[in-house]
């Protein structure tokens, strides 16, 4: 059986966490940064745990994770 390709743009969006859960980056902190609160961008600078709906989705993409 040959290797599974992974899905590049994916791989560069998606971490693994130590439990093996699937790990994403929170939108909202690339631009119009001044009307928001430090309270909000420090919250969107970390980790969110990805959705169960979700991961059946990203899973086949990166199937090494």
């Amino acid at each position: 059986m040959p290797k599974m390709k992974t899905n590049r743009a994916a791989a560069k969006r998606f971490r693994a966490s130590g439990s093996g859960k699937i790990m994403r980056r929170k939108a909202g902190k690339r631009h119009i940064l001044t009307k928001k609160s430090s309270k909000q961008k420090r919250r969107l600078g970390k980790s969110a745990e990805l959705r169960a709906c979700d991961v059946k989705i990203v899973r086949p993409l990166v199937p090494y994770l």
